[in-house]
């Protein structure tokens, strides 16, 4: 009997959830397959792996030394898989995965197509929901991973950062403010803003770098929070205020002349979006083909 990489993925998933259950609901398997396959492992090495009980289940010696091996086959794994997608071309697959407001709506649309020509084979599912939606249906198996715009701390979910993206001051194209070269905090501050609600990842991106830059948001004159950004375009646009956003998220706008992007002096809104997963998750080629793909140096040619 050979050593099995399977069954060394099963014993790591035991071992992260602590429950032979547990693990069977995330590999989607039944409880007694996992057991059948931790007991061929525990046969192969000749000692036990776990103790168990009534409660719970521990690991022995033996698997607390295993454990680290097992942690590293399954990294060297995904490594393998993201060197190989760069060249496996006609690879055949659905796709599966949540995108938050501006990376769903925005950013990820341009990219599809070109992707699509890449892998002509990979189908894509995409729903477009706010991050903790995408963090429930990525606990529960129903997406493969998600792109989000902050980076989520949960002990069973890996974070990448894997896209940059930066806002921008919004402006009407007749606003005042449209033909300075470089906004003022003084000079913006005299004007009214249509944001983002508390908690979203635009607006947190923007509250952070005025702290940084020691100005108190409650200095602004915010008419409206609103929950969307096509809405806070529709009102930026109809000159109920300026805004702060995605410079991805406007291009369309800007091309026909109805905004202006301006720089805010001495202030810059970077930010990162995110990859989340299942640390126990293997995922599939499909997957790991489109996160290659985002990785590229190229892609803002489409943004």
């Amino acid at each position: 009997m050979a050593l099995n990489f399977h069954q060394l993925h099963i014993f790591f998933t035991v071992a992260e959830k602590g429950s032979f259950s547990h693990a069977a609901g995330a590999l989607h398997m039944t409880q007694p397959a996992v057991t059948m396959q931790v007991q061929s492992l525990e046969d192969y090495f000749g000692v036990k792996l776990f103790h168990r009980s009534t409660k719970k289940i521990e690991l022995s010696e033996a698997g607390r030394a295993l454990l680290p091996f097992a942690k590293n086959s399954i990294e060297l794994i995904r490594e393998t898989d993201v060197a190989m997608s760069k060249f496996t071309k006609m690879i055949e697959g659905r796709l599966q995965l949540g995108a938050s407001l501006t990376m769903g709506e925005y950013i990820l649309p341009r990219l599809l197509g070109p992707f699509s020509k890449d892998y002509p084979n990979i189908s894509v599912s995409m729903k477009v929901m706010n991050t903790t939606q995408i963090l429930d249906e990525v606990l529960g198996h129903q997406l493969n991973f998600g792109l989000v715009e902050a980076p989520i701390h949960h002990p069973d979910v890996h974070t990448e950062a894997i896209l940059s993206d930066e806002l921008k001051l919004i402006v009407p194209a007749d606003h005042p403010l449209a033909d300075l070269e470089v906004v003022t905090l003084e000079e913006l501050l005299k004007y009214p803003f249509v944001l983002r609600e508390q908690g979203s990842g635009t607006r947190r991106v923007m509250e952070e770098e005025f702290a940084r830059c020691n100005m108190d948001c409650s200095s602004m004159k915010i008419v409206m929070e609103l929950g969307s950004t096509g809405a806070i375009k529709s009102a930026v646009e109809a000159g109920l205020g300026i805004s702060i956003l995605s410079q991805s998220s406007v291009k369309h706008e800007v091309t026909l002349g109805l905004f202006k992007v301006k720089q805010i002096e001495n202030i810059t809104f970077e930010r990162s979006f995110y990859a989340i997963y299942l640390n126990s998750t293997l995922l599939p080629i499909s997957a790991v083909s489109f996160m290659t793909f985002l990785r590229q140096e190229d892609l803002s040619r489409f943004l």
